[in-house]
């Protein structure tokens, strides 16, 4: 798949107020920092599509983009920042929690890890409660290009490991370069592909 649009649609502080529309929802988040912007951004080929900043946790609504007109592309607020208050911490979780179980659109969530780290519990436990919570989701493992290829490898052999104490079977995961541009096309052919099926079942 090619993106030959992307527009930015709405900033919504809750999913009550997210578009009133039937296309399906790709929503990407991670902890602050995973470089969540930088992906979206070469994604779709707009380095100023989604706010990147050396700040973490600048998102805080839930940012919908229009991609070729089919579906839209969400932005969610990182999780995990911890210079906020207890209270902006709660009201977060509440409007991320919220938008994940009951937007009906939700199609996939894509969880963005830094490959450079070893399994963070944070990231461990909201995968966790995807699965629990029946949310179909894909890991992405981000900033590929600041490791030597044989690291990344290890890096992603260790994760597996630490996800197969709880999982039997591995979600699909790809690994990305926002600077190189690697694991742009397996993920737009992955949304494609998923596309593709949905229209096909609203055939039946």
């Amino acid at each position: 798949m090619e993106i030959k649009t992307a527009e930015f649609v709405i900033s919504a502080p809750t999913f009550t107020m997210c578009p009133d529309d039937n296309k399906p929802e790709y929503a990407f988040i991670g902890r602050s920092n995973v470089g969540k912007s930088s992906l979206i951004n070469m994604l779709c080929r707009n380095k100023k599509l989604a706010k990147t900043s050396a700040t973490p946790g600048k998102t805080l609504l839930i940012n919908h983009f229009i991609i070729n007109k089919e579906w839209y592309l969400v932005d969610l607020p990182g999780y995990g920042y911890a210079k906020r208050s207890k209270t902006e911490i709660a009201k977060l979780d509440q409007m991320i929690r919220g938008y994940i179980l009951q937007r009906q659109q939700l199609v996939n969530v894509f969880v963005l890890v830094d490959v450079r780290l070893e399994p963070q519990n944070i990231d461990i436990e909201f995968i966790n409660w995807l699965g629990q919570s029946s949310i179909p989701f894909t890991i992405v493992f981000t900033k590929a290009d600041k490791l030597p290829v044989t690291r990344v490898q290890s890096n992603v052999a260790a994760y597996k490991r630490k996800l197969s104490e709880t999982w039997e079977e591995m979600p699909p995961m790809f690994i990305t370069s926002s600077e190189k541009r690697d694991g742009r096309d397996e993920l737009l052919d992955y949304i494609d592909s998923i596309n593709k099926q949905l229209k096909e079942a609203d055939k039946e």
